[in-house]
C-alpha cells in the first residue's frame, strides 16, 4: 500500500483516480442501484398517478349499475352452460337443431368471440395479479393490551423473578 500511494501522490489521489475508474465503467455499465432507485421512483409515481385516478369515485345509480353488470359475465356463462346440459336433456331433437346451426357458424366468428372472452377474462386476471388478488373482507385484530390491562402470563415471569 505504501508504494501505491507514493507512485499516486497521496489518499487523496488514489480517491480521485477510483472515482475515474467508477465514473469511466459506468459508461459502459449502468449503476445497478441507481437503475433501481430510478425504477422505484417511476413506480411509486405510477401508483400516485392510478390512486389519484380513483380518489373521486362515483357512488351514484350509474356507477352501481354498471359495477353490476360488470359483475354478470362469469355467472352468465356458467348457468348458460349448465342450461345447455338441462336443454339437451328436456328436449334433444331441439338441442340438435341449434347446435347444426351453431356448426354453420364461420370459424372467423368464433375465434372473435374467443378473443373477446379471453381478453375480458386475461384482463381480470392480470388486474387481480397487479393487485395481490381479489377483494377480501377485512381482518380486523384485536388491540394488544396495555399494561393497564394487565398481562396474567407477564404478571406471573415478574412474580417469578422478584420471589
Amino acid at each position: 500500500m505504501g508504494l501505491i500511494s507514493r507512485l499516486l501522490g497521496g489518499p487523496a489521489a488514489t480517491t480521485a483516480l477510483g472515482q475515474a475508474a467508477t465514473g469511466v465503467a459506468e459508461v459502459f455499465v449502468p449503476n445497478a442501484t441507481r437503475k433501481m432507485l430510478a425504477a422505484h421512483d417511476a413506480y411509486v409515481a405510477a401508483l400516485g398517478e392510478y390512486g389519484a385516478e380513483f380518489q373521486s369515485a362515483g357512488d351514484g345509480w350509474f356507477d352501481r349499475f354498471v359495477n353490476g353488470l360488470n359483475r354478470l359475465p362469469r355467472p352468465m356463462l356458467a348457468l348458460g352452460t349448465l342450461g345447455l346440459f338441462a336443454y339437451a336433456m328436456a328436449d334433444p331433437e331441439g338441442f340438435s337443431r341449434r347446435m347444426i346451426g351453431l356448426n354453420q357458424v364461420p370459424e372467423p366468428l368464433w375465434w372473435l368471440l374467443a378473443a373477446i372472452v379471453g381478453f375480458y377474462f386475461g384482463a381480470r386476471e392480470a388486474h387481480y395479479f397487479r393487485t395481490g388478488g381479489p377483494p377480501r373482507a377485512a381482518v380486523t385484530l384485536p388491540a394488544p393490551a396495555t399494561a393497564e390491562e394487565g398481562n396474567p402470563a407477564l404478571e406471573e415471569w415478574r412474580q417469578r423473578q422478584t420471589g
